[in-house]
């Protein structure tokens, strides 16, 4: 049952005896007697564990929340509460030298709105993410190229580092994978560095800059409109990453080397809410945080530092899991060993993905189970058709022993409609190729 996805088997297991129960009573004319379940369904809604609550802070804050904390001519900073869901869930306190409100103007929105060109379809599709082009701009270099309700997946080939502006996504948490280059990502919560293979992921409402270290860059990014956890089979009651998860907290670098930017002026962010681009100018730089603390800030965690995990005969792709949203996961094909029972069949057999669409986007290495794969690459294979190996694929794969595979997979449980730039990159023939 898709819809109890998220939540534990013990929970489940007691909600259906109190069902049956309550019909039981039912059935007999019976009043129904007091939830036993109550307590347990608000420490679940209400003690979620699933978001990645790791404190940390950076610079001068004070000593309790929510008091005077002055600056050296005695003037207050200005303490800004960044929360999610409400005063429900993680957040994090900003203090800032001038108020994070002072709007001076505001320029007229525009529409970046995905142009969908095919809202429903059923068969399998590839796009040469390489022949996107590149365009100067970061925000003109996105390129929406397959999106639903839960997240838009996006290609970018920026060649300048952000100047001029800073970004805003109020819909949606980001998650970019770096492809090709490299930089700094720069935010109020100070600095991330990254390079190939790094997952950024940038939390809903977060102010931010990237330089760019040089003008070749690709990137593979998901915007989700629900935030991005880790998997909560690899997570503890109070959010700690399990023994058995392929990745620890010592794999997750958290932003250093917190800026401090006092200064006025016209400093313009180009804010997205609803597919619609805000730009609005304020008084002083958004970066002037002497300080924060909290649970809710961008981090970056490189592909290369995923440990798989391996078996007897071929382990199914939950096992590559790397990041969740509602309704959709991610998932990281690294290097690994093939499977190692005397009669196992390294190349993954055929799947009939009824529930999920499914979408690889190949970063690097030699895949045996499709051909003509080049880097950049993607493949959809929409639920509701099987998909599989390539001709040959099976028996080339018997008796190999590993894989130097680099992949990024994105499974969605709702279909993915199709861009008007996805359709200018795809290879129309690809839907044949299990007949050659």
């Amino acid at each position: 049952m898709p819809y109890f996805r998220n939540f534990t088997y013990h929970i489940d297991k007691r909600r259906w005896k109190y069902y049956f129960l309550l019909a039981t009573l039912a059935m007999n004319g019976a009043s129904p007697p007091h939830n036993p379940l109550r307590p347990f369904f608000f420490f679940h809604h209400h003690y979620n564990p699933l978001f990645m609550p790791h404190y940390h802070k950076l610079g001068q804050i004070p000593h309790k929340r929510h008091t005077q904390f002055r600056k050296p001519d005695g003037s207050l900073y200005s303490e800004q509460l960044f929360s999610t869901e409400g005063f429900s869930s993680h957040y994090s306190l900003l203090y800032h030298c001038h108020p994070p409100t002072e709007i001076i103007r505001v320029d007229e929105p525009y529409s970046v709105a995905p142009k969908v060109a095919e809202e429903k379809m059923l068969k399998h599709r590839s796009f040469q993410g390489f022949s996107i082009q590149p365009q100067d701009d970061f925000l003109q270099s996105r390129k929406p190229v397959l999106v639903n309700s839960d997240c838009h997946i996006v290609l970018a080939a920026p060649r300048i580092s952000m100047q001029d502006y800073f970004y805003k996504n109020a819909d949606a948490d980001e998650m970019i994978f770096v492809h090709e280059g490299s930089g700094t990502l720069h935010t109020q919560y100070g600095q991330l560095t990254f390079g190939y293979g790094d997952y950024l992921v940038i939390p809903r409402g977060t102010i931010y800059q990237i330089s760019f270290d040089t003008a070749d860059n690709r990137l593979f990014i998901v915007e989700s409109f629900s935030p991005i956890r880790y998997p909560k089979r690899y997570l503890s009651h109070y959010g700690q990453l399990l023994e058995h998860a392929p990745f620890c907290e010592r794999d997750i670098r958290q932003p250093q080397q917190l800026e401090t930017i006092d200064q006025a002026g016209d400093f313009l962010i180009n804010i997205k809410k609803k597919g619609v681009m805000y730009p609005i100018h304020y008084a002083h730089h958004p970066f002037d945080v002497i300080g924060w603390d909290g649970c809710e800030y961008p981090f970056a965690f490189s592909i290369h530092d995923f440990e798989p995990i391996t078996g007897r005969v071929h382990q199914p792709p939950p096992v590559h899991q790397t990041f969740e949203g509602n309704n959709f996961v991610v998932c990281s094909f690294c290097p690994r060993l093939f499977d190692y029972h005397p009669l196992a069949i390294p190349a993954p057999y055929n799947h009939s993905n009824i529930d999920s669409d499914e979408v690889l986007y190949y970063v690097d290495g030699d895949f045996m189970s499709r051909k003509h794969v080049t880097r950049g690459m993607i493949t959809l294979h929409p639920g509701g058709i099987p998909h599989g190996p390539h001709p040959g694929a099976v028996e080339k794969s018997i008796g190999a022993k590993e894989t130097k595979e680099l992949a990024v997979m994105v499974d969605t449980f709702h279909p993915l409609q199709i861009t008007e730039d996805a359709l200018g990159i795809e290879d129309k023939a690809y839907v044949m190729s299990w007949s050659e």
